[in-house]
């Protein structure tokens, strides 16, 4: 799913390597995913990934992340013709963890 390589340094020109390990996610749609995953839950990359191999499937954390992904992509698949109606804010509201009801008055 979100194999990624960090940022290369910035006017160093260096060519950053080719994501490895993507198993629902193309590599032209790794950023604007992972931008939707930061906004959506509040996480930064580290939530998900080990720092240093981000190919890695270590972490539960991102095989939870990868289920919720096929999730919410067959939801939009079978209820609004694939059009990107839910996505990880519609549960999670820029939390990591989404809250089952609203809190109480």
């Amino acid at each position: 799913m979100i194999a990624q390589q960090p940022p290369a340094p910035a006017g160093g020109g260096a060519v950053r390597p080719a994501p490895r390990n993507l198993k629902i996610i193309r590599a032209e749609e790794i950023r604007t995913v992972m931008g939707a995953f930061v906004a959506g839950t509040g996480l930064t990359c580290m939530g998900c990934h080990v720092q240093g191999d981000f190919a890695s499937d270590d972490k539960n954390e991102k095989v939870v992340a990868r289920k919720m992904l096929e999730m919410v992509n067959d939801v939009n698949a079978k209820m609004f013709g694939g059009t990107a109606k839910v996505t990880c804010f519609t549960c999670h509201r820029g939390e990591a963890h989404p809250k089952s009801a609203p809190d109480p008055k």
